[in-house]
C-alpha cells in the first residue's frame, strides 16, 4: 500500500515538474531573442552612425542608461492603463490616472531631452540626428522581418 502512495507522489511531482518546464523555456527563449535583437540594434546603430571606438565607448553607456530609464517609465505607464475595471472608475479616479499618465509622458520627454543634452558632449549634432533615423530604420526593419515570419 505504501508503494502506491510513493508512486502517486512521484508521478505527481514529475507531472508538476514537467508543467513548470515549458514556462521557463519560453521565458528563456524570449530572453535570448531580446538579447539577440539588442545585439543587432547595437551593430546597426554603430554602423549607421559610423561611431569611432572612442565615441562608442562614451555613447553606449549613455544610450543603455537612457533605454533602461525609458523602459522603466513605459512599464509604469502600462501598469496604470491596464486596469480591467476602467468602466467602474469614478470621475475623480479617472482624472487621477490621466494626471499620472501626463506626468509619465512629461517624464519620458525630460528623459529624452536630458539624454540628447548629454549626447552633445559625446557626439556631433549630425550623428545625434542620424541616431534618431537609425532607431526608426531599425524598428521598421524589425517589424518587416516579424511580418515576413508571421506571414509564412
Amino acid at each position: 500500500m505504501k508503494k502506491i502512495h510513493y508512486i502517486t507522489v512521484i508521478v505527481f511531482l514529475l507531472s508538476v515538474a514537467s508543467f513548470a518546464q515549458p514556462g521557463s523555456r519560453i521565458k528563456e527563449r524570449f530572453s535570448q531573442k531580446k538579447e539577440q535583437v539588442k545585439s543587432l540594434k547595437v551593430a546597426f546603430i554603430t554602423n549607421e552612425l559610423s561611431l569611432t571606438p572612442d565615441e562608442s565607448a562614451k555613447f553606449w553607456p549613455l544610450y543603455n542608461a537612457y533605454e533602461d530609464k525609458q523602459h522603466e517609465i513605459r512599464k509604469a505607464k502600462f501598469k496604470k492603463t491596464t486596469n480591467d475595471a476602467l468602466d467602474q472608475l469614478s470621475e475623480k479616479e479617472a482624472n487621477s490616472i490621466l494626471t499620472q499618465l501626463e506626468n509619465t509622458d512629461e517624464e519620458l520627454y525630460l528623459t529624452k531631452k536630458k539624454f540628447i543634452t548629454s549626447l552633445k558632449n559625446v557626439l556631433p549634432s549630425v550623428k545625434i540626428l542620424k541616431l534618431k533615423k537609425a532607431e526608426e530604420d531599425f524598428s521598421r526593419k524589425l517589424l518587416q522581418q516579424y511580418r515576413k515570419k508571421a506571414g509564412k
